[in-house]
């Protein structure tokens, strides 16, 4: 329909823009004629054209369908030598030389007023207007009316043509509208034609992500289903045990672990929620630049008491005359700072060293380096996924801290690197944003 209505606009615009032509052309053709006869006319002796005007009659029928009614006068200076019949008594025009329009009996004329070379004759030959205005639409009719006639013929082909073409599309959309929200498999390419191919093959593109997201949802729930039953069972049991038992001492014994179970599950949702926020799928950040010194400092300072009850001197090195900003978001690379230190703290024995530097040679790196037990090479990666915790470590945790990290990482573009001490024992680890 669109189509349809365009070329209709379109037919009426050329058609207008064509009576223009037509009536510029026709305009230039006429008063050259008028030049014409104005020329010939003064080129005739006074004798000869008053011969013709005497016996000659001018009112004669056309012989020809575009023949103009011409009309003309001579004057001398301001005394009117000759006319003809069609002509009036009084001046067509101003005396000045060069074409006019005029009203002659109501009716619209073209004058051209030219003058001898000698400059002692006028003459004024004059046209109706009325001729050239209807040659002009009957020649643009007779060029317009086969693509009129047209018209309607291409509209219906254009109609039927759209129409056999957007059954592919139509098919393919009646496809994915009958789909359900479990149903992702890939849609069928076979048949597909050219125009209609990348649609589909970015539909596919877009069901395998969301596959994975999915699959990548489901595992999430099922794991973090898992994880919170056993410390919600123990923290069943230790109500159970405070309830039932008669003894001071095992109640409160009871109800310390009932505490501690409780900050322990409170610490595994906090840390499940952070990962869901900062999955690189769904997290929408605004970067800016952020220096790293400066939000290392500060991560440090929240961390000190922690540090200080383990008696664990945590050292800042001093480079902060190195530019050392990268695009992120401060809240979520404080959270990995803080789990990289939070991690480091809880691993490394008391009276150890947690060290903490920021680079820039050969793109940025933010370095935490330890003196806890280290973690073996072969669990390096496998550290880094949700869940997994190193059962020799003695330390109770949910095995999401560097999962968090990582994430993170990933989302602003660097990498976790995990490595031996490189200054002694114990773990190194590092975010390395690379140049470029």
């Amino acid at each position: 329909m669109l189509l349809s209505i365009g070329l209709g606009a379109a037919w009426i615009l050329a058609a207008w823009f064509s009576l223009l032509e037509s009536r510029e052309e026709i305009d230039q053709l006429f008063d050259a004629q008028l030049a014409q006869s104005a020329q010939v006319l003064l080129g005739t002796t006074r004798h000869e054209l008053h011969e013709r005007i005497e016996h000659a009659n001018d009112e004669m029928p056309a012989s020809h369908e575009y023949e103009q009614k011409l009309a003309f006068q001579i004057w001398d200076k301001s005394d009117l030598l000759m006319r003809s019949a069609a002509a009036p008594a009084t001046a067509l025009a101003a005396n000045k030389a060069g074409y006019s329009n005029t009203i002659v009996s109501g009716e619209p004329w073209r004058v051209l007023t030219k003058w001898d070379v000698h400059g002692e004759f006028m003459i004024q030959v004059a046209e109706p207007i009325t001729g050239r205005e209807l040659l002009a639409r009957h020649i643009t009719l007779k060029m317009l009316l086969p693509m009129l006639i047209a018209l309607p013929v291409l509209a219906l082909l254009i109609w039927f043509g759209v129409g056999a073409g957007l059954q592919p599309l139509k098919r393919l959309k009646q496809e994915v509208k009958q789909r359900t929200a479990n149903r992702l498999e890939p849609l069928a390419m076979a048949g597909v034609p050219e125009e209609v191919a990348p649609l589909a093959q970015a539909l596919n593109d877009l069901f395998v992500r969301l596959q994975q997201a999915f699959d990548g949802e489901r595992r999430f729930t099922a794991d973090a289903a898992h994880e919170l039953r056993t410390p919600l069972a123990a923290l069943k049991i230790q109500a159970q045990v405070a309830l039932r038992s008669n003894d001071e001492t095992e109640r409160q014994l009871a109800l310390e672990n009932l505490l501690r179970g409780v900050d322990r599950a409170t610490r595994l949702v906090t840390q499940l929620l952070t990962l869901a926020r900062v999955d690189p799928e769904t997290a929408a950040i605004d970067f800016k630049p952020i220096e790293l010194h400066s939000l290392a400092a500060s991560v440090m300072a929240g961390l000190e008491p922690l540090a200080h009850a383990k008696k664990i001197e945590m050292t800042l090195e001093d480079n902060h005359h190195l530019p050392c900003k990268v695009m992120g978001d401060d809240a979520q690379l404080a959270l990995l700072l803080r789990n990289l230190l939070d991690n480091a703290i809880r691993y490394t024995p008391a009276g150890g060293r947690v060290s903490v530097a920021v680079k820039n040679a050969g793109g940025i790196a933010l370095e935490i380096r330890d003196t806890g037990p280290g973690i073996a090479e072969n669990e390096r990666e496998q550290v880094q996924q949700r869940f997994y915790r190193i059962t020799s470590s003695g330390e109770e945790g949910s095995g999401l801290g560097l999962s968090i990290v990582r994430r993170i990482a990933e989302l602003h573009g660097a990498k976790l690197i995990l490595s031996d001490n490189d200054v002694g024992q114990g773990l190194l680890a590092r975010v390395v944003w690379p140049l470029g």
